[in-house]
């Protein structure tokens, strides 16, 4: 069986939905929408996307630590995109 869409409303009365897999497993949860039709506009946009979506790693440069004094803001990461191929 395939996975699943479920639409719910969350603790602070927000509409959102997961995708569970299936044995239960959550792979998935979305941000909060304003009612169930924009949660099932976004359900069409994941669904239309996840199947030609590219994979794409990013890595980022560890950041060697801080130098000088406690004020001192560290640098900005840099990264790397490498994107592959969908399976």
């Amino acid at each position: 069986m395939a996975g699943q869409f479920e639409i719910f409303t969350d603790g602070e009365s927000n509409v959102r939905f997961r995708l569970i897999v299936a044995d239960g497993t959550v792979l998935a949860i979305s941000t909060a929408f304003d009612d169930k039709r924009q949660a099932a506009n976004a359900i069409m946009a994941v669904r239309e996307c996840a199947g030609t979506g590219l994979i794409r790693e990013v890595r980022s440069t560890p950041w060697a630590g801080q130098r000088g004094t406690r004020n001192t803001s560290p640098a900005p990461t840099a990264r790397r995109h490498r994107h592959l191929p969908a399976v």
